[in-house]
């Protein structure tokens, strides 16, 4: 069974940076594409980032540009790089496969909030 755990979430300034971590178990990571979501208050869950199992990555227009989705397939890791942070940046980010494939258990996910 495949356990998600991220981390690295906090409080900043708009403009400043976090790096999140999602760390995997259980399950062959270097397979399978990843994405990171995040979902404030009242709203649906959105796909931020994907990076594919080759390393190709997607953004959503909102994050392009500020974000950058890696990955280590030895740690089992994958990590969102986010800069010049803006107060709609403000949610809970989980990661999971992309949309398309079945879901894992979602992990607890880490906050993060933006303040202006």
């Amino acid at each position: 069974q495949v356990q998600l755990v991220e981390s690295g979430g906090g409080l900043v300034q708009a403009g400043g940076s976090l790096r999140l971590s999602c760390a995997a178990s259980g399950s062959i990571f270097s397979s399978y594409a990843m994405g990171w979501y995040r979902q404030a208050p009242g709203k649906q869950r959105e796909l931020v980032a994907t990076i594919w199992s080759g390393g190709s990555t997607n953004y959503a227009d909102s994050v392009k540009g500020r974000f950058t989705i890696s990955r280590d397939n030895a740690k089992r890791t994958v990590t969102l790089q986010m800069n010049s942070l803006k107060p709609e940046d403000t949610a809970v980010y989980y990661c999971n496969r992309p949309p398309g494939y079945s879901y894992y258990t979602w992990g607890q996910g880490t906050q993060v909030t933006v303040s202006s």
